[in-house]
């Protein structure tokens, strides 16, 4: 099996009263997942002050293996919505 590189553009969930995208960064740092591994993370500006967080991802290639890892990306607190960016084949 090869590898798929997926560009993520990950929101604060604005229900959260502490959803912080700096926060969210550091934890997709150190995420681990048995079928994947983030490559890099940067906080990047929206708009009004507000940010969200942008994770360059190498996941496993096999069946469900993007949705195991998205799950992991929003189990993470303060985590609202998960956009794929970018999807490729390594």
């Amino acid at each position: 099996m090869g590898e798929v590189a997926v560009k993520y553009k990950i929101m604060c969930n604005p229900d959260v009263d502490d959803a912080d995208a700096d926060k969210i960064a550091n934890s997709m740092k150190s995420l681990a997942s048995e079928v994947g591994e983030v490559q890099m993370v940067e906080t990047k500006p929206l708009a009004f002050g507000l940010k969200f967080v942008e994770a360059h991802c190498v996941i496993q290639e096999g069946d469900g293996t993007v949705d195991i890892f998205e799950d992991a990306i929003r189990a993470i607190s303060g985590v609202g919505e998960v956009e794929v960016l970018e999807i490729g084949r390594l």
